[in-house]
């Protein structure tokens, strides 16, 4: 693999969905990342092979944990990590004899990666829980809807991807240049709580500052304001509007021949749900081509809102190669781009039922520097 982790030793105990997200942005970015697997385990999100795309970039090492030689040849590669990702229930990597304490004796430089939805500590750390109760307990899940309805649930985008898999991420560097520094590894703790939370905020600032409603649906960016949302066209398609800034909002108006002096005062939040309805009318008289060719690429702030299919089609996405097709799988492609170390196209996971013993002495070889790695 090329990209700017190449070189990068990681092992990735299998679980749910944000932990394998995770270890697949590091393997995108080109780290050699080996998924701990027991034999007969299935993909978490019902797809296999080269459709369980959170899968990409990595070899899968079947091992019978509760087996003595299986669980030492874990300990073998830990000696020659760099990152050990798991995502399991407080206190499961200790039964399993690959806890903290075990691992950093065995390879002190490691950055040992815990993920969980609420945190190793605290009341809930040993509770089942989903993305959607972490968000829930975050105040996120609250804001997300229209105003007189439940909270819409947004995909398990903001826990599980983002505020899980992303800050673990994010974690993982920040605890490996510690460790390149001084040689001491340590715990990341990633709790999809803490995670969501720290994407509110904004947010958070906002509301302490008397410029954001407990309210769902009544602050600019909760769908509250006419500028800034998503609308249906006449042929029941979607667009979405985002002109915020003066100047964008006055070119939107104009470009959609809006003359009425009602939307004159754009920031009059009183006014905001009768504007929504007029705009929505509006937009109700032109299909969403029609609405492309007149906004798309101007700075109207305007795109359509495309579907799973139509979006890897769109000319900005085919010029950029947004999504790239891996064994006949289309897919979103590494993101985001390196001018030096672009990353290498993906590819399908391989599965062994137990070769150990070749990834131990493949992390154990000489690298490129000529230098020993692994210890």
């Amino acid at each position: 693999m090329a990209g700017p982790l190449d070189g990068l030793k990681v092992i990735e105990m299998a679980g749910l969905g944000p932990a394998p997200f995770c270890a697949m942005m590091l393997a995108d970015m080109g780290a050699d990342v080996v998924r701990i697997e027991r034999p007969g385990a299935t993909s978490v999100t019902g797809t296999n092979g080269a459709y369980d795309v959170l899968s990409r970039n990595r070899r899968i090492l079947k091992l019978n944990l509760k087996e003595d030689a299986a669980l030492e040849s874990v300990l073998a590669l830990v000696e020659r990590a760099d990152i050990l990702i798991e995502g399991f229930r407080p206190g499961v990597m200790e039964r399993l004899g690959l806890g903290p304490e075990i691992c950093l004796s065995r390879r002190p430089s490691l950055v040992y990666g815990r993920m969980t939805g609420w945190g190793q500590t605290g009341p809930l750390a040993h509770a089942a829980g989903h993305d959607i109760n972490y968000i829930a307990l975050s105040g996120a899940l609250h804001a997300i809807g229209r105003a007189g309805e439940p909270p819409v649930v947004p995909l398990n985008y903001v826990g599980d991807f983002g505020g899980g898999a992303m800050m673990l991420a994010f974690g993982l560097l920040c605890a490996l240049h510690h460790a390149r520094l001084t040689g001491q590894g340590q715990v990341v703790d990633a709790a999809m709580t803490d995670g969501a939370a720290l994407l509110s905020a904004m947010m958070y600032g906002m509301h302490a500052a008397g410029v954001w409603s407990n309210r769902r649906g009544e602050n600019m960016l909760d769908g509250g304001a006419h500028f800034y949302g998503t609308y249906a066209c006449a042929d029941g398609k979607y667009v979405s509007v985002g002109a915020i800034e003066p100047q964008f909002y006055t070119l939107l108006l104009d470009k959609a021949g809006i003359a009425d002096a009602a939307f004159a005062d754009q920031n009059a939040l009183r006014h905001w749900p009768q504007l929504r309805e007029r705009l929505a009318q509006i937009f109700l008289t032109r299909t969403r081509a029609e609405w492309c060719a007149l906004l798309e690429g101007s700075d109207a702030c305007f795109a359509p809102v495309l579907d799973w299919d139509e979006a890897p089609l769109h000319p900005h996405n085919q010029a950029r190669q947004t999504f790239v097709t891996v064994d006949g799988v289309l897919q979103p492609a590494p993101a985001p781009r390196f001018s030096h170390t672009p990353p290498a196209t993906p590819a399908y996971a391989a599965a062994s039922l137990d070769d150990s013993a070749g990834i131990i002495a493949d992390w154990g070889r000489a690298d490129l520097n000529g230098n020993k790695t692994g210890g």
